[in-house]
This record gives structure tokens, C-alpha cells and sequence, in this order.
């Protein structure tokens, strides 16, 4: 068995003296695992940080082998990512998202999606908002999507305001106002299709929205809870996003 593909590094550890188990989030093999030999020196380890994107080719006498990778870098943005703490929280969480998924069913979108933050996340501004699609986007991946495009009480697409904690469906601002102290805020760039720059009470709310139904869908009935490289990551976006709006 073998195939080569472009991917992602999501985490890597070592083993033995000299090897690595490399796990990636490929494009046209979804999460994969491999065995890097000399994944442990000092030649690959800079290739081998997550975030980093890699031509991988993946080997294995059967299919449900874990198989070795021979990787070559493509482009090793991890390095710049140590410059910004927000960047670093970022690349943990979206890495531990990936990990949601089920090992080797090919995800093309989660892909497109992780390619598209990596591209961004040093800007804070544009950082954010992407990371709160991409949790949005992996709920429908996993079976829990929200429907957001229109009331679930009077069906119009127009004046959504509010997303239902019980089922996940937008409300409009007229239905939702008697209940609004129940509902969570819907901000307006998870639904328009060319939305402005959120603010960081925007983005606050995407997250409480995007934050609720993972927990609740995804990782409360694996035993898990949200992981603290996510509140990290969004305490020093909504940080940076009011240090610009003070300057």
C-alpha cells in the first residue's frame, strides 16, 4: 500500500531514540498517522511542528498498518507562529479539533478550511472569525450542524438574531426578544455572505455559540471538555481586538 498527499502536521511524538509518529491532516486522506524514521533528529524536527504544511508519502505492506511516512516540508510557517501567543493557542486548538474526527475518512472541506486559518492566523483580526467558522463547519462535519438561514418560529430569512440553545436554529429578532435572556446572540458575520469585520463582542458571541454545541454535541459525550488552548486563543484574540479599537 502507498499513496503520497499534501498535509498538515497536527502533532507528532517520539518514539524510540530516533523516530516519530507524525499525525497529519491530509487533503485527500483525511487524519493519518505514520511512523517518521529519524522523526526524532535534528534534520526533520523543524519540518515536523504543527502547522507546517509537508508532501507526505505513506507506505504499509496492509491497509490497516500504521505504516511509515517520508515527508518533505512545503511550507513551515510554525516558526513565525512563535511570535504571537494567539497563533500558537490557535494551531493547539484547531489540531485538537482535527483529532475529533474519525482517523482516515477524508475530509476535503475541514482541509480547504485548515489551509484558509493557517494563511491568516498571525492577524488576530482575521484569525478569529475564521477559527469560529471552522468550528462551525466541523459540527456539520460530525453530524450537528446548526441551520442558521432562517427563523425557526416565523421561517423568515431576515432580522436573525438569536440562535436557539435547545435546537441549534436561528431566531429572528422579533420572535427571540420575549426570550433573548435564553437564547445566544447571533452575530451577523455567520451569516452574511460578505459580512464587515466583527467586533470583539461579535466574535465573543460566535464563540459562545460555536463553544456551547461542541461541548454539548461533541465533547461532553466523549468525557471531554473544552480544551484550554481554546480559551487561551480566544482571551488574546478578543484581547488584541480591543487593543486596536483603544489605540
Amino acid at each position: 500500500m502507498q499513496w503520497t498527499d499534501e498535509g498538515i502536521v497536527l502533532g507528532v511524538k517520539r518514539h524510540g531514540e530516533a523516530s516519530a509518529i507524525l499525525e497529519l491532516m491530509t487533503r485527500e486522506h483525511g487524519r493519518h498517522l505514520g511512523l517518521v524514521r529519524g522523526g526524532g533528529g535534528t534534520r526533520l524536527r523543524p519540518v515536523l511542528q504543527p502547522g507546517n504544511r509537508v508532501s507526505a508519502t505513506w507506505r504499509a505492506r496492509l491497509d490497516e498498518h500504521l505504516g511509515t511516512f517520508t515527508v518533505e516540508g512545503l511550507t513551515l510557517c510554525a516558526a513565525a507562529f512563535l511570535a504571537a501567543s494567539h497563533a500558537v493557542y490557535g494551531v493547539t486548538h484547531v489540531a485538537a479539533l482535527c483529532r475529533l474526527l474519525p482517523e482516515r475518512d477524508p475530509h476535503a472541506r475541514t482541509f480547504a478550511a485548515l489551509e484558509d486559518i493557517l494563511d491568516k492566523l498571525l492577524d488576530p483580526r482575521l484569525a478569529g472569525p475564521e477559527v469560529v467558522r471552522f468550528e462551525l463547519a466541523l459540527l456539520s462535519e460530525l453530524g450537528f450542524g446548526l441551520d442558521l438561514d432562517r427563523c425557526a418560529a416565523t421561517g423568515t430569512t431576515a432580522d436573525l438574531a438569536y440562535v436557539s440553545p435547545r435546537t441549534g436554529r436561528a431566531v429572528s429578532g422579533a420572535a427571540g426578544r420575549p426570550w433573548h435572556d435564553r437564547l445566544f446572540r447571533l452575530p451577523p458575520f455567520l451569516i452574511e455572505a460578505a459580512p464587515a469585520a466583527p467586533s470583539a463582542e461579535e466574535l465573543s458571541d460566535g464563540f459562545a455559540v460555536t463553544g456551547f454545541f461542541l461541548a454539548r454535541h461533541v465533547l461532553e459525550p466523549r468525557g471531554l471538555a473544552l480544551p484550554e488552548a481554546r480559551t487561551s486563543f480566544v482571551n488574546a484574540i478578543l484581547g488584541a481586538h480591543r487593543a486596536a479599537r483603544a489605540s
